[in-house]
């Protein structure tokens, strides 16, 4: 009987010390990144830039009313990243005029040579193309009026970073618009609340928000401006 008395009581310590040295975690404690990793990404769209041009997009986008709240006007200064076939770049430069100047930023050699050739053809002498990087947009500093990043930002790999070197190129009271699906990052989305936390971390304040840009509310438009 003491002898089970024993064994018992030196479970019991046992069992306590153990438990004294694993660390308390609280249930609405969230995994942290390690330090370094990136989140999910799409893999950038190589393919045939015409695809863009779809009959419709306009109406369906409503990029009139999305010029409108970045107030892409004549004479302004806009930075198209992510500018693909140049789709969104040529309706700017129309709408800046000869006075402005939109640059057309793409990290795909292939999408720089297009638009370069679809202005030409289309005589806007106002678009300036730019091979940018991932993490920088490479635009002059102190230019820019409005950015827009268009169905681009799923495929930004170094998304805070990019945002980061934008600021020094952004006027004050600048505009910066991104246009996006919600997904996970790999299905050509990514959540509306990791915009907000990366532009947070980048020093954006959002300004305005909308879901106008598409019929089905799976796409959102986020207006950022930097903060204070």
């Amino acid at each position: 009987m003491i002898f089970n008395r024993r064994v018992f009581l030196f479970a019991v310590l046992f069992w306590c010390w153990t438990f004294s040295f694993v660390p308390a975690q609280s249930a609405s404690q969230a995994p942290v990144a390690a330090q370094g990793e990136h989140r999910k990404t799409s893999e950038p769209y190589t393919g045939d830039l015409s695809i863009f041009d779809s009959p419709g997009r306009d109406e369906r986008l409503q990029i009139n009313r999305v010029m409108d709240i970045l107030g892409v006007t004549s004479g302004k200064t806009i930075a198209d990243i992510g500018a693909g076939s140049g789709w969104f770049t040529v309706r700017a430069a129309r709408r800046v005029g000869e006075g402005g100047v939109v640059y057309a930023v793409d990290i795909n050699p292939e999408s720089i040579r297009y638009i370069g050739d679809r202005a030409q053809k289309e005589k806007l002498k106002n678009v300036k193309t730019i091979l940018g990087k991932a993490d920088d947009p490479l635009l002059p500093a102190g230019a820019i009026d409005s950015v827009l990043l268009l169905k681009t930002y799923h495929e930004v790999s170094e998304p805070v970073a990019l945002l980061r070197n934008l600021r020094a190129a952004l006027r004050p009271g600048a505009k910066v618009g991104i246009i996006d699906r919600n997904g996970n990052g790999e299905d050509h989305g990514v959540g509306r609340d990791v915009v907000l936390h990366e532009a947070a971390q980048a020093g954006y304040r959002l300004l305005e928000h909308y879901d106008f840009v598409k019929g089905d509310k799976m796409d959102y438009f986020l207006v950022f401006t930097l903060k204070p």
